[in-house]
Formats: structure tokens, C-alpha cells, sequence
């Protein structure tokens, strides 16, 4: 991935698709930052594409822009 792919995704569910389609869901973040959920669950994102442990809401990040906490993403409630 580009070091600019981050500002081209507009919303969460454009992140997921992008890091799915290059085949990296499963990196690890340049830092596991712990994020709030919008149902109010508190967790650690340890993958750059996961859910939430109480409402299955996913997040994601590309690997390039996981470095920076403003760049994590909802993307819908199990969106796959």
C-alpha cells in the first residue's frame, strides 16, 4: 500500500475494502491503540480489521495510517 492511501478512504467500510482487497486484514497496527467504541466498550485494536468485543461494530485501519489514532474508522455493525 502507498504511504497515501489513508487520505484517499473516505469511510470506514472504503478501509475495510481496500486492506481486505490487498490481503492484510490480519496485520498487527504500528501500535495497538485502545479505542471507545460508539456502543461505549472500551478494547484494544490488536488488527487492523476488528470488531468489537460487545457489538461486533468493525474498525479498521491501513497499515500505513495505523500510526496515527484519528485514522481508525467504523465501518458498520459486522460489516465483512
Amino acid at each position: 500500500m502507498s504511504c497515501n492511501c489513508t487520505s484517499k478512504l473516505k469511510s470506514g467500510k472504503d478501509v475495510v475494502d481496500h486492506v481486505k482487497s490487498k490481503g492484510k486484514e490480519n496485520f498487527s497496527p504500528t501500535v495497538a491503540r485502545k479505542i471507545t467504541c460508539e456502543c461505549g466498550e472500551t478494547f484494544t485494536l490488536q488488527i487492523i480489521v476488528m470488531n468489537c468485543p460487545k457489538c461486533e461494530m468493525t474498525y479498521a485501519v491501513t497499515p500505513c495510517g495505523s500510526s496515527d489514532k484519528n485514522n481508525i474508522k467504523a465501518a458498520g455493525i459486522k460489516y465483512a
